[in-house]
């Protein structure tokens, strides 16, 4: 049987305002043996792309570092200007247990590319997530807190220190964040309002940090090509906390506000089960059994 890692690398750069630096990652990514691309997203407002690619540990691991060295060369940071909040031109790279790999291979596999980009690229980076080396680390919206333009100083800090690197950003590619994790689902829900306010509020409200949803990370963005805001979100396990759970919640606080959500997203993949439980919930399928009853399933399982 293959032994697959999922690789969900986030870059400091978008088609819409850099075509060029963009394709030269993809074409990275699509070059390098035993590794997969499965999805591109590329969002202008956020001015952030966002690969999806799974291969054997050492094809993820060898990708992960070929995007990070092209992006290192290519985005300068002191001119970067997004919604997403962010602290490097690679700015977090993922490690997730795919198929007969373990989430400690994955965490040794970040600890060895986040070694790598130092001693080759001089980028220092934080592990996080079940990588973490200590329990403050574990959270990415605290490791990043401060983004490019406040992290120096943030690393003066004692308990700051880059678990690889020394104590300064990279001047033009910044400081990344290397972890392994299980699965993430990036789920954006729109609304029909050009408040940002409302977004901020509503983002509060379904967090877990506030004291909302135990599993959901959110925050409020404004797309101003589209002239709506955003609540965006990493719903970091879908069975503890389902899609419906927030988009219902949203809902209902969007109505509070006087507005509706417009239209919902996925950024990269999903698990299916994910959806398939989004659809037994609306259509309130009684005894649903997703693998017993969903075609693709049996199909999957063919020889």
């Amino acid at each position: 049987m293959a032994r697959l890692v999922e690789c969900i690398p986030n870059f400091s750069v978008s088609r819409e305002r850099d075509p060029a630096v963009f394709q030269r990652l993809v074409d990275t990514a699509n070059s390098v043996p035993g590794c997969t691309v499965l999805d591109v997203q590329s969002d202008g407002d956020h001015n952030r792309c966002v690969f999806t690619f799974v291969g054997s540990p050492e094809a993820a691991g060898e990708a992960a570092f070929r995007l990070t060295k092209v992006a290192t060369e290519a985005i300068d940071m002191t001119r970067h200007q997004g919604q997403h909040p962010r602290m490097g031109a690679t700015d977090v790279i993922p490690f997730v247990p795919t198929m007969d790999v373990t989430l400690k291979e994955c965490v040794a596999l970040s600890k060895q590319v986040a070694q790598r980009i130092w001693e080759e690229l001089k980028v220092p980076s934080f592990l996080y997530e079940d990588s973490a080396s200590s329990p403050e680390r574990i959270n990415l919206a605290k490791v990043r807190s401060g983004q490019f333009e406040g992290m120096p100083e943030k690393l003066k800090q004692p308990q700051w220190a880059p678990d690889y690197g020394e104590r300064a950003i990279h001047p033009t590619a910044g400081i990344t964040a290397i972890g392994a994790r299980m699965p993430l689902i990036a789920y954006n829900i729109n609304l029909d309002t050009t408040d940002l306010e409302v977004a901020n509020q509503i983002a509060r409200a379904i967090r877990a940090a506030n004291g909302g949803f135990k599993y959901c990370k959110a925050i409020g963005v404004m797309l101003s090509d589209r002239g709506t805001a955003q609540v965006s979100m990493n719903m970091v396990n879908y069975e503890g906390t389902p899609l419906y759970y927030v988009f219902e919640m949203v809902r209902a606080l969007a109505d509070r506000y006087g507005a509706r959500i417009v239209g919902s997203e996925l950024v990269g993949l999903a698990p299916a089960k994910a959806l398939l439980d989004c659809a037994e919930y609306y259509l309130k399928l009684e005894n649903f059994d997703c693998r017993k009853q969903v075609m693709e399933y049996h199909l999957i399982g063919m020889e």
